[in-house]
């Protein structure tokens, strides 16, 4: 049974409190919170990574000594350094040292590349880049101006395999400035750090810049304070049963918000420690958790459903996991997973993003909701009705947007000012003024007011309890009716021969809206099977939500945080030409999905598909 009205609005008050409480704290920054839980703890572990323990003392050493190759180049306050590299200790070297000296660290993805990376690194003027050996030939793939500062290129303590580069790196060299972590350490390792260097830095400064990662176009430079770093551990803390002596599991990369931010702000808050891995495993999720007697982990986009395919294991029931903290657990896979799992898991669903100025989440273990607003009177977020066929909010005849009825989608807005220019929840934006100004509504209820838009569609039922839909754009019309991507997925779910399923909206010449589509990566060893598929969409699904087309794909593409790509399944469309995946077509008069062929089509009543639309 869930929590009253009255307890969760106490959590979300006590949880406001907690973050006002941070930001009073204005000459406390990141790196000056780390330095207190060293004094505090030096010799309590603080990282386990490969196998091998780092206490905080360890990792302030060292952060200390990347903190002097900085100073040596001339970098210091306000001052930018990107940062690309996998998982690993020599992360929290580097990201710990710019912190520092009070420069911003510039969180670049390691799966970057050409353009994207070029375009990261530049556009928030980089003064030097820690580069890990792992990284490096992606981040050359980048133009002349990645190499127009000093590129410290970070050796990997753990892996032999990938130092072998860094021989053929410094012959090959493009550019003098590129200069190897080794020497650097030795060119300093005489200096003392002396804090003071970051001056008066206060909470209120930049912190990081996190790229979203986004499905399309390139990344925007999200700003991140100090504070809205440190309050996010501080929020964790109310709202879920964390306590001190806490075990964290991050396989998520730290190069993103989810990971660095959520997860490690809360490791600080508790003073805990944390096993990191260079990547996401499902078959040793649970041997690990066993194994470093974890009690927190995290997860985004589909790594729940990933566990759910795997095979069962002893450990996956003796475990002392307590808190799972993420986003994406699908209502779908939710009571199956606490099934096999464990029902005394507190799944901690949320919503929010990067750059967001308001969040949710779920504390009471309410399946498939991703939080609560209980009092409407006591929020600053609101929901506003959307039409998603020509992509606009509904208004009323004096302009401004109706709000969205109990159980229809709208869009959650987070209120930065009122009309009366009073600010109630800041957004920080991105380094793009003009990229943040779109992210803006102004005038949506009252005259003056600015909101910030999420661009995220839900359902709210009669409890006040939320359900994610869709993102805007994701979800699609056809047949005159609203059909969202992630519910058709989530329905197609029992089709368990499949890995993962993608939906999406594509056009059909001569007709109007967008007619469904499913890629689907099928399990090991298992072939599609149309029948089998037919039928599950039959039972569940409304026929204008019933995917006229399926496309086996080999692999999905997912962005660095396991959340599914469109773009370019959207292009190709049904079009064969574009693609050598098996393609099969809804036949209802057969009940399946049959192979592709202009018959197929024909019978389903649909052209070709044409580039030009």
């Amino acid at each position: 049974m869930g929590m009253t009205r009255d307890e969760y609005q106490t959590i979300i008050e006590n949880t406001n409190k907690a973050s006002m409480d941070v930001a009073m704290q204005r000459d406390i920054t990141i790196a000056d919170a780390f330095e207190k839980l060293v004094e505090q703890q030096p010799d309590k572990t603080f990282l386990i990574f490969e196998d091998h323990y780092f206490s905080y003392a360890d990792i302030n050493a060292s952060a200390n000594v990347y903190a002097n190759i900085l100073i040596h180049h001339g970098v210091g306050k306000g001052d930018s350094v990107a940062l690309m590299m996998e998982n690993r200790v020599e992360f929290f070297y580097a990201w710990l040292g710019i912190l520092k000296v009070g420069a911003v660290a510039a969180l670049i993805n390691t799966e970057a590349k050409a353009k994207a990376v070029s375009h990261a690194v530049t556009t928030v003027n980089c003064q030097l880049a820690f580069v890990g050996v792992e990284c490096y030939s992606r981040y050359a793939s980048g133009d002349d101006r990645l190499f127009a500062f000093p590129v410290v290129i970070v050796s990997d303590s753990f892996d032999k395999q990938a130092n072998k580069a860094l021989a053929s790196i410094s012959e090959n060299k493009p550019s003098n400035h590129i200069v190897m972590v080794d020497a650097e350490l030795e060119l300093v390792a005489d200096k003392t750090f002396d804090k003071s260097v970051r001056g008066d830095l206060n909470n209120t400064d930049t912190a990081c810049y996190i790229f979203t990662s986004g499905t399309t176009g390139l990344p925007k430079a999200a700003l991140i304070t100090h504070s809205k770093w440190l309050s996010t551990g501080q929020r964790w803390l109310q709202m879920s049963p964390m306590q001190v002596g806490d075990i964290f599991y991050c396989v998520i990369p730290i190069f993103h918000g989810a990971g660095l931010m959520s997860l490690f702000s809360a490791v600080f808050a508790v003073g805990g420690h944390c096993v990191l891995k260079r990547k996401f495993s499902a078959s040793a999720f649970w041997k690990d958790i066993a194994k470093y007697k974890v009690t927190v982990a995290i997860y985004v986009g589909e790594i729940c459903r990933y566990l759910l395919r795997t095979p069962v294991c002893e450990e996956e029931k003796n475990h002392g996991l307590r808190i799972l903290l993420g986003s994406g657990m699908g209502a779908d896979i939710w009571t199956q997973f606490t099934d096999r799992f464990g029902d005394h898991i507190a799944i901690r669903e949320g919503w929010g993003s990067t750059e967001s100025n308001c969040n949710m989440t779920n504390m009471d273990n309410r399946p498939g909701s991703c939080g609560r607003i209980p009092y409407w009177e006591k929020t600053f977020m609101r929901m506003a009705a959307f039409d998603v066929e020509s992509e606009t909010h509904i208004r009323n005849a004096s302009g401004f947007c109706e709000l969205a009825e109990v159980g229809k989608a709208g869009e959650l807005l987070g209120q930065v000012h009122t009309g009366s220019g009073q600010i109630v929840s800041p957004f920080d934006g991105y380094t793009d003024a003009e990229a943040s100004e779109k992210k803006l509504l102004r005038n949506v209820f009252e005259q003056g007011d600015c909101w910030f838009s999420t661009g995220d569609l839900f359902r709210q039922d009669d409890e006040g309890y939320f359900y994610f839909v869709d993102r805007i754009g994701d979800t699609f019309r056809w047949k005159s009716e609203n059909v969202s991507t992630t519910e058709v997925a989530h329905q197609l779910a029992e089709y368990t021969d499949a890995e993962l399923i993608n939906i999406y909206g594509v056009k059909v010449p001569d007709t109007e809206g967008r007619a469904g589509m499913a890629a689907v990566v099928m399990a090991e060893g298992k072939i599609f099977d149309g029948e089998a598929f037919y039928r599950i969409a039959a039972d569940n699904l409304q026929s204008y939500a019933t995917p006229l087309f399926v496309r086996v794909v080999k692999a999905m593409d997912l962005t660095g945080t396991y959340k599914l790509r469109k773009v370019e399944l959207v292009r190709d469309a049904y079009n064969p030409e574009l693609f050598d995946d098996d393609l099969y077509v809804l036949n209802k008069s057969a009940s399946a999905y049959l192979p592709y062929s202009a018959q197929a089509l024909e019978d389903l009543g649909v052209a070709a598909f044409q580039a030009e639309i």
